[in-house]
């Protein structure tokens, strides 16, 4: 498990453009050392090369693309993402999709994350979606399924990481989205802790975008949430 309180936090780069991820990378320095880039800014152009800047940087670089689709296409674009030299890479649970990208992965680095339920969902949307179990359910089975294929980690809610810290041991990286520091916007999130609270559950990376990169001040609200991070592993 991670102890070093400012590589625990994951700003998300949701921005549409690559040179607005450059100019928040700036603007946040050395307050942040781990970032995540996604759908958004690799569709709009740039996105994977921002990732490359990053890694020669120092930066460790976390590639959301939640990857899913047939075993070969899987397995073969995980290879790619590999040479990138980014530390970790999204594929949704599905334990075809979780095995190709284990396979692609092979003699890397790359650490991948499996995608149990998104923090957007709950019991209704999964029913709506025709799950016949609920977020708890889904994420415990999901969970159970991608240790046993040997993914390194895994993505859900804060409110689902004591369970699996207990479940699972010491050994999975579990990383939050739908963290939001106290008085912070919900968004479109459905199951959101604060970052001491998700700290003291059992996380150990939080996923944190709008509340940092839309600050009047980012690199303030960084640090902030830093410090946040730091006083719960202590307590």
């Amino acid at each position: 498990m991670q102890t070093n309180a400012r590589d625990r936090l994951i700003t998300a780069l949701d921005v549409p453009s690559a040179d607005e991820a450059l100019a928040l990378v700036e603007r946040l320095g050395d307050a942040v050392s781990f970032y995540k880039i996604g759908m958004e800014l690799v569709y709009g152009g740039g996105g994977l090369a921002v990732a490359e800047r990053l890694v020669t940087a120092g930066k460790k670089v976390f590639l959301d693309l939640k990857l899913h689709d047939i075993p070969n296409t899987v397995e073969r674009a995980t290879a790619q993402v590999a040479q990138l030299g980014v530390h970790l890479l999204t594929v949704h649970g599905y334990p075809q999709t979780m095995r190709a990208a284990h396979a692609g992965r092979a003699g890397s680095g790359l650490k991948l994350l499996a995608v149990t339920v998104m923090t957007s969902y709950d019991d209704a949307d999964l029913a709506a979606a025709g799950y016949a179990e609920g977020v708890a359910e889904t994420v415990r089975r999901r969970a159970g399924q991608a240790r046993d294929i040997g993914i390194d980690g895994l993505i859900l809610s804060p409110h689902e990481a004591a369970a699996m810290r207990a479940a699972l041991g010491p050994s999975m990286l579990l990383v939050t989205p739908g963290v939001r520091p106290a008085g912070s916007a919900v968004g479109d999130q459905k199951r959101v802790m604060t970052p001491g609270e998700a700290i003291r559950a059992g996380a150990d990376h939080l996923v944190v975008g709008r509340p940092v990169t839309a600050a009047s001040d980012p690199r303030a609200a960084a640090e902030a949430i830093v410090a946040e991070i730091s006083a719960n592993l202590t307590a």
